[in-house]
């Protein structure tokens, strides 16, 4: 089997999970307006970046992450962004499945959000790192298929929800 070879995409697309993981992992010691400003910088160059992905390798082998995100550091990184954003956390969420079926609002949290995003990219970038080029192109497979089935939804919601926030009169 030949050996993958990453394209500059796909080393662009790591070096922005890396810088997004580290951003959410410091959000604590960050002021609030400077973080929203982070997000939406970053977020759109993680959508761009994500719809982009060509892995160059025969998919024989199922794509998988390893999840190395234990729950304690999942709800310390969440919490962080949760006090955070105070009380602009939640927002209503108006492309949730059962918003069908429901006569009161559902509401989303932007914390929640971000941080189903980080467990994705911290597994990747945990499992990519110091690895082979083979390894690297099947979690590269596993994320781009990850993105495209659920979090590339939260990212687009997360965003509107943080465009309101930085850009609305109310907030």
């Amino acid at each position: 089997m030949d050996i993958p070879v990453l394209n500059t995409n796909a080393i662009a697309f790591i070096g922005l999970c890396n810088e997004y993981c580290s951003t959410l992992e410091n959000a604590r010691d960050s002021e609030r307006e400077p973080f929203v400003e982070s997000m939406l910088r970053l977020l759109p160059r993680l959508y761009i970046s994500a719809t982009d992905l060509t892995v160059n390798i025969i998919e024989d082998e199922e794509p998988y992450i390893d999840n190395v995100l234990d729950e304690d550091y999942y709800e310390s990184v969440r919490r962080g962004i949760e006090t955070l954003m105070g009380e602009h956390d939640v927002y209503l969420e108006v492309f949730e499945e059962d918003m069908k079926y429901s006569d009161t609002p559902v509401s989303a949290s932007i914390s929640e959000g971000l941080t189903d995003i980080f467990q994705t990219l911290y597994n990747f970038i945990n499992t990519v790192r110091d690895t082979t080029d083979e390894t690297t192109a099947i979690a590269l497979l596993a994320v781009r298929d990850d993105f495209r089935g659920y979090w590339s939804t939260t990212l687009c919601n997360v965003l509107r929800a943080l465009n309101h926030l930085a850009y609305s009169a109310e907030a």
